[in-house]
């Protein structure tokens, strides 16, 4: 099994990318391949949390629209079908869009998760289920993760775990995808992944675990 001691990397300093800096349009920087992704990048709410967040451990980029820009880099490295391709970038660009709202949410004393907020908004433009779950369950491997390694309640991860396979369905193959994308950027451990890449190793789902094994291969 992956130990979960792996020692923590110092945290870069991003002093340029404050939050005081003026607003920035990232439309020139994300540089939209589709007609959803222009239309998205028009949007006040995307504008508004593409340029919330201050560089912090595992985001040292600071601002969203940086880590999205990381994100999809690394899809674009990905060798997989057209398809999955368009739901892990609309994913991408929504995932932590909604982080502001979140934490508008928390200060009224009440917290709505950031990916569920996500995933209302962007019903309003898709309906295709596999992405929107994709953009609402992003973080839950990495809670499960939270539970077992660093609460000691292998119980309860894995039960989270299980309710998020149920979930998705036939679909694990897109959120390891999404995941991984997602956990190699800034300055982020990486036992949350190489955890999960044991769980699916244990399940014998055997299309995700040669994916693994190839994608382990390049890097």
């Amino acid at each position: 099994m992956t130990a979960f001691t792996q020692k923590l990397p110092t945290p870069r300093n991003y002093a340029a990318q404050s939050a005081h800096m003026p607003f920035l349009n990232f439309r020139d920087l994300i540089r939209p391949i589709s007609p959803l992704e222009t239309e998205l990048l028009k949007q006040q709410e995307f504008h508004v949390g593409y340029n919330w967040g201050v560089p912090r451990f595992g985001h040292p980029e600071g601002k969203v629209g940086f880590h999205v820009k990381e994100v999809l880099e690394n899809i674009e490295q990905i060798n997989t079908d057209v398809q999955s391709l368009e739901q892990l970038r609309i994913a991408a660009m929504a995932h932590d869009t909604f982080k502001y709202q979140q934490a508008e949410s928390e200060s009224k004393g009440k917290q709505i998760n950031h990916g569920l907020l996500a995933r209302r908004f962007m019903e309003n433009f898709i309906d295709d289920e596999a992405t929107l779950d994709l953009i609402e369950l992003h973080d839950e491997i990495y809670y499960a993760w939270r539970h077992e390694a660093l609460q000691k309640n292998a119980d309860l991860s894995e039960k989270r775990l299980e309710r998020l396979l149920n979930r998705i369905g036939q679909h694990l193959k897109l959120h390891y995808l999404f995941f991984r994308c997602d956990t190699m950027t800034g300055d982020k451990i990486q036992s949350p992944r190489f955890w999960f890449e044991e769980k699916i190793r244990e399940m014998d789902n055997q299309e995700t675990v040669l994916l693994i094994a190839e994608l382990n291969d390049e890097n």
